[in-house]
This record gives structure tokens, sequence and C-alpha cells, in this order.
């Protein structure tokens, strides 16, 4: 490994990591996804135009990456075996408060909304990315991202209006 590949690793791995967890949930399979797109950097960094700065380059990568392993087969049958594995193991209330009580209200509100709305409140809020910087990650227009940005605010609101914690 160059030095070079091992000086961006230092530098945008954890901040990849942090984007890849949160669409996908789980720290395992974000590690998996940020190794996959600093393998892809690797074999082909002289694609890398720098139109843009690099860390959005990896974080476009890490969204790609993460968005096909939502849709991969991989990911539809750990969620079939977790769902199974749930109903199976009875849950009792006093589990179940437990449960919620170590989520806090916000992320449980963010990871129950549809992908499009997640990735655009996970960029904008968490990752502090502006509206441009947005769109050129998800290929996408300004436009679209503002009203994905409304539409997720609006929904974030009701879900907690629902949970009475707003």
């Amino acid at each position: 490994m160059s030095e070079h590949l091992a000086a961006i690793m230092e530098e945008h791995g954890e901040y990849c990591l942090r984007v890849a967890y949160l669409y996908v949930k789980d720290w395992s399979i974000a590690e998996e996804i940020v190794q996959d797109v600093f393998f892809a950097y690797y074999r082909q960094q002289n694609r890398f135009e720098q139109r843009s700065s690099l860390k959005t380059y990896l974080v476009k990568i890490t969204v790609h990456k993460s968005h096909d392993y939502l849709r991969s087969w991989k990911n539809k049958r750990h969620l079939l075996m977790e769902k199974i594995h749930m109903g199976a193991s009875k849950r009792t209330p006093e589990k179940e408060l437990v449960v919620k009580d170590e989520r806090s209200t916000l992320k449980c509100a963010l990871f129950e909304l549809p992908i499009t709305y997640r990735e655009v409140a996970i960029l904008y809020y968490y990752q502090e990315l502006k509206i441009r910087e947005m769109a050129d990650i998800l290929a996408c227009t300004e436009n679209t991202i503002k009203t994905r940005l409304h539409r997720a605010r609006k929904m974030l609101q009701e879900r907690l209006e629902k949970s009475g914690r707003c």
C-alpha cells in the first residue's frame, strides 16, 4: 500500500465510516463498505478529476457503495434473519422498554425515513454538507435536494410529534 493511500485513509477513513454507518446501521458492514471504498479509490485513483474535494469524492463513493449494499441480497437476507430471530425470541415489556431507552428518539425517527429522505438529512445535519455538495454526491439537482430536505424535516417532525417527544 502506498504512503499516499495510507495518508488518505488516515485523514478520511473515520468520516467515511460514519457516513456508511448512517446508511446501513451496522458498524461491521460499514467497515466493509469503507474498505471497498478505499480499494476502489486505489484501483481507479486516476479517475479522480479533482472537480471537487477528495473528501467529497470519497463520500460519493461511500454513498454509492452503501446504496449497493442496501439493494443487495446479502442485506435482504440479513434483515429476514433478524426478523425471524426477533419473532422467535419472546420480548417482554421490560426488554422493549430497555431497547427503547437505549435508542435516542431522533435517531429512531431518522432511521424510519425512506432512504432518499434519510440520506439528505444525514448529509445535511450530521455531515454538514452544503446543498451543492449533496447534489454532486447524490447526482441530482439542487432543487431536488431542497425538496427532499424539506420533506425529510416534515416527516421527522410528524414522527416526533406522534411519539410525544417534540
